[in-house]
């Protein structure tokens, strides 16, 4: 497959290269809107990191990865933590989408799960190893998840970038 030729303008990433929407079809990258396939911060890093994507401004300038990502840097402090998990959730198949909405980091379908054909299975918030975690906000983002038919999914990042991931179930006794 060739390179999807992309662009960055006002802090989003953006194609109309048929790659792109044949992507969006094949893998879920992207979300289509009108004439163009819109990627998430994460989405644009990855498939720039996997020699799949090229961004430019719109001046036709190459945009480096490193640049991109101290852009998004600035905008989330914890934008690396969270790309750490975006990246391993990705390679190992799973679709990755923003779940801001959720009060979650991340909504996570199931390995050859189609959006628009299936909901999301977890919902995923991202922690160092470092971080305190409040009963009170775990108790909240578990409740959510329950009440859209989620699993909470903890993603516990350690110093050496590892990922850890634990799943939260909802009982009635």
């Amino acid at each position: 497959m060739e390179k999807i030729r992309a662009f960055f303008s006002g802090g989003k990433v953006y194609s109309n290269a048929k790659e792109a929407f044949s992507l969006e079809e094949k893998e879920n990258f992207g979300e289509k809107e009108k004439d163009k396939i819109f990627y998430s911060s994460f989405e644009a890093v990855f498939l720039a990191d996997e020699k799949k994507m090229i961004i430019y401004d719109l001046k036709e300038k190459e945009i480096s990865q490193n640049k991109l990502i101290s852009f998004y840097e600035k905008k989330d402090k914890n934008f690396s933590l969270l790309y750490l998990v975006f990246k391993d959730l990705r390679k190992k198949g799973y679709v990755v989408k923003n779940a801001l909405k959720f009060g979650a980091d991340f909504r996570v379908y199931e390995k050859g799960g189609k959006m628009g054909q299936s909901h999301s299975k977890w919902l995923v918030s991202v922690f160092s190893e470092n971080d305190k975690i409040f009963f009170k906000d775990f108790f909240a983002k578990n409740r959510v998840a329950h009440s859209t038919n989620k699993i909470l999914m903890l993603a516990i990042v350690d110093e050496e970038n590892d990922v850890s991931y634990y799943e939260n179930y909802w009982r009635k006794l």
